[in-house]
């Protein structure tokens, strides 16, 4: 891909990448939710017409996945191309420095998802077992089983004194 330079440049890449996949706008707008204005905005190098900071940035990052291309050289080309176009405010690397954090905060670790789930089936264990007890409590059988009462008493004829 040739670097072209101008401010419509990234737009024009980015149209040129959409056309050579066959994909229309309106497929774009539905996979995005971007309006279509804004995409065509974005497309015509018209960054002033899109809403600032993180949306901006939503927006390309959300047309370029649903195209397919690597994030984040298309990301530094764009940042390049809304410098040069002097779109970028200069409070908005605060924005941007939380986005990305946000980002890469979201994904929970393995070890600690599996170890919440172990706390999990171990609640569950306890309470079965803590409710299972209540059971055999509240039906007056006691915790610990009792012998038949023939057994009781066969063993109290048994062990009587002769007369």
């Amino acid at each position: 891909m040739a670097e072209e330079g101008g401010l419509a440049a990234f737009g024009e890449q980015l149209r040129r990448e959409r056309e050579e996949r066959g994909v229309a706008v309106e497929a774009i707008c539905n996979a995005t939710k971007v309006p279509i204005r804004h995409i065509q905005a974005l497309e015509a190098g018209a960054y002033r017409e899109l809403p600032g900071g993180v949306f901006r940035r939503g927006f390309v990052r959300s047309y370029l996945d649903v195209l397919g291309l690597e994030e984040r050289l298309w990301m530094e080309r764009f940042e390049a191309s809304c410098r040069e176009s002097g779109v970028g405010e200069p409070g908005e690397t605060a924005w941007v420095t939380f986005a990305e954090n946000v980002k890469n905060s979201r994904g929970m670790p393995r070890r600690r998802m599996r170890l919440r789930w172990a706390g999990g089936v171990g609640m569950v264990v306890v309470l079965g077992l803590a409710g299972w007890c209540g059971w055999r409590l509240a039906t007056h059988r006691g915790l610990i089983p009792r012998p038949p009462v023939w057994r009781s008493l066969k063993s109290w004829v048994d062990n009587a004194p002769s007369r």
